[in-house]
């Protein structure tokens, strides 16, 4: 799987994005990608993150037509080794989610909110499925989030990046509001923090400095 990884940056670099030279990526689907991206850009050593479609079988997916196309929605992060392992930034992860969820995320339903690990090499792999083992034996029950190899990934609409802290104003079901403010109202009606609390009791959000938001 080590070409995959090499056409990924090429890909990155094609498209302008150029990669410290001591930056690893990840990539992980959590439901609603606002919430991977809020919860994820808090830990220590994770330097960027971008939202977007992975996983599906069309090209150019959008917000309309990503779930049609077989994707789900997802984050790409990228991380400094020296700061943060691979295999911590998914225990991590793991712990912000619903791991016995296998219909989708929260309030939100269906395919395109499913939890996935996407591998970009052997090395992830193992990494992803350790951890994967760990939770299921932390939590003693299954952990449906599978562990996948990762699909070309397709940023998402230049709004829904850095949602959760944009104060550009935006007319939702929570009247005429700043984006931030949209997100934090759909986070706490959609229950996140509840139910990964009720999975994960003590443990949820565990490596993060805050939980939650």
């Amino acid at each position: 799987m080590r070409p995959l990884r090499a056409l990924f940056a090429v890909a990155v670099l094609a498209a302008g994005h150029a990669l410290p030279a001591a930056a690893e990526t990840a990539i992980f689907a959590g439901g609603c990608f606002w919430c991977v991206e809020a919860d994820l850009d808090k830990v220590d050593g994770v330097t960027a993150t971008v939202s977007g479609y992975t996983g599906g079988t069309t090209e150019g997916p959008t917000y309309k037509t990503y779930e049609a196309g077989g994707h789900r929605e997802a984050v790409r992060i990228e991380f400094d080794p020296a700061r943060v392992g691979y295999r911590d930034l998914v225990a991590i992860f793991l712990r912000t989610v619903d791991v016995t969820d296998a219909g989708g995320q929260f309030c939100d339903r269906g395919h395109g909110y499913t939890t996935a690990i996407y591998v970009l090499d052997e090395a992830q792999r193992r990494a992803a499925e350790a951890e994967r083992a760990a939770a299921e034996q932390a939590l003693g029950r299954p952990v449906v989030t599978p562990v996948e190899d990762a699909a070309p990934f397709w940023p998402a609409e230049d709004y829904h990046q850095d949602y959760y802290r944009s104060q550009e104003r935006t007319l939702t079901r929570f009247g005429y509001v700043t984006r931030a403010s949209a997100y934090k109202g759909y986070r706490d009606a959609c229950g996140r923090d509840r139910r990964v609390k009720e999975v994960w009791g003590d443990d949820a959000y565990k490596g993060l400095p805050k939980a939650g938001s």
